[in-house]
């Protein structure tokens, strides 16, 4: 294994951490659906899952994620402008 693949797969298991994170968080109502945190931990883990994916070619995963990505960015957009964010409809 070059340095190169190394740290793509580095950056693919972190992605992938980051992703289970905020999804048990959110689980066990630690961490809210509808807060920055978790639309953070969401783009931020896509991103890094796009980078993985994209290199190993496996295009159907690399278009999840970017579109995870554009979804997190709409949320924390709007956080940014103060603009009001669907509540849960639990």
């Amino acid at each position: 294994m070059n340095m190169t693949s190394f740290i793509i797969d580095a950056l693919g298991w972190i992605g992938s951490l980051i992703l289970i994170i905020a999804y048990f968080q959110n689980s066990r109502n630690k961490i809210n659906a509808q807060s920055p945190l978790y639309q953070f931990l969401n783009v931020l883990g896509s991103i890094l899952l796009i980078v993985n994916t994209v290199y190993y070619g496996a295009y159907p995963s690399s278009v999840v994620n970017i579109v995870w990505v554009f979804i997190g960015l709409h949320y924390l957009n709007k956080y940014r402008k103060n603009e009001p964010v669907p509540a849960s409809q639990n």
